[in-house]
């Protein structure tokens, strides 16, 4: 089978196309033939091995956490899947295998794929879908009647936290360019702005929040000027580096870290199922261009979330 392998971390270069074995499942396991992964920033940073260490992950790697498809084998003990079924999953961030034909996956990290949208498209679905969920649902405990405020609301995660906000009764306002502004508004924003400017202080975008969800990356000093757009007793969630907490009026900090979560998943599945959550998919790409969207990664010129089609 045809997969994209690196067999040392380092630039976009490392990426090859390579003819490998078909893996076989194990116990427990389910084989997939992939339909579609997709693209995540985090997928730059292990390739580059700057994430060695804190995930330490044997070599070779074919890249890949998301992973979309139909299940063409199952491992023993394995229950509750049919041969064909289509399924979607993410895979622990030091598994990957997405960017191939085939893919084996522990079966407790599977789940049904959504009926509404094409089986390549729900491969943009499990790691944004699964870091917005906890971001907006786990970590902020977002609730009716809550402000929030979401930074970098045009993203892949950003978008889902507005929408997920918006289906718990929150009123949201979503931070980002003016290209992504009728997009937000449809999923519910109340209020669209452009980039913050962060000495002008929360007053100038209609705060303090009860909820402050950041994705942009910013220096320490301006993450810290975060704190101050959350009002009293309330909680700012980032994904883009660390916030600090003021105790002195019980604001509350968490940083998300996500990890594959079927039950979760199952649960974004419906929603979008449901035509409550939408997916915001910027381009589709074919495997043998995996190399180069990691490029245009790394140039800062990928437009946005990236399905690569493999099946």
């Amino acid at each position: 089978m045809q997969a994209i392998r690196y067999h040392e971390f380092g630039g976009t270069e490392v990426l090859r196309q390579e003819e490998v074995e078909q893996p076989v499942p194990g116990a427990g396991q389910v084989l997939v033939q992939v339909t579609a992964t997709s693209f995540n920033p985090v997928d730059d940073h292990i390739r580059l091995g700057v994430l060695a260490e804190m995930i330490p992950t044997p070599l070779p790697i074919t890249p890949g956490l998301d992973l979309a498809g139909t299940v063409a084998a199952l491992g023993d003990g394995v229950s509750g899947l049919r041969v064909g079924d289509p399924v979607i999953a993410m895979f622990p961030l030091d598994e990957h295998g997405g960017a191939a034909e085939y893919a084996v996956v522990a079966a407790g990290l599977v789940t049904a794929a959504p009926r509404n949208i094409t089986l390549a498209d729900a491969a943009a679905l499990p790691l944004t879908g699964l870091a917005a969920r906890q971001a907006a649902v786990e970590l902020a405990g977002i609730t009716a009647g809550q402000t929030v405020l979401v930074n970098g609301a045009g993203g892949a995660v950003g978008g889902i936290v507005v929408q997920l906000a918006v289906a718990a009764g929150a009123h949201v306002t979503a931070v980002d360019g003016a290209q992504h502004t009728d997009r937000l508004t449809r999923y519910g924003a109340e209020q669209v702005v452009g980039p913050l400017d962060l000495d002008a202080g929360p007053a100038a975008v209609g705060g303090p929040f009860d909820v402050v969800v950041n994705h942009v990356r910013l220096a320490p000093e301006d993450l810290a000027k975060l704190t101050s757009y959350v009002a009293d007793g309330g909680i700012v969630v980032s994904s883009a580096g660390p916030v600090p907490a003021d105790e002195g009026r019980s604001v509350r900090t968490a940083g998300v870290w996500v990890g594959p979560d079927a039950a979760h998943l199952a649960d974004l599945v419906s929603r979008v199922d449901n035509g409550v959550l939408e997916l915001h998919i910027a381009d589709r790409r074919s495997l043998a261009e995996l190399p180069a969207v990691h490029q245009e990664a790394s140039d800062g010129k990928l437009l946005g979330k990236t399905v690569i089609v493999v099946g």
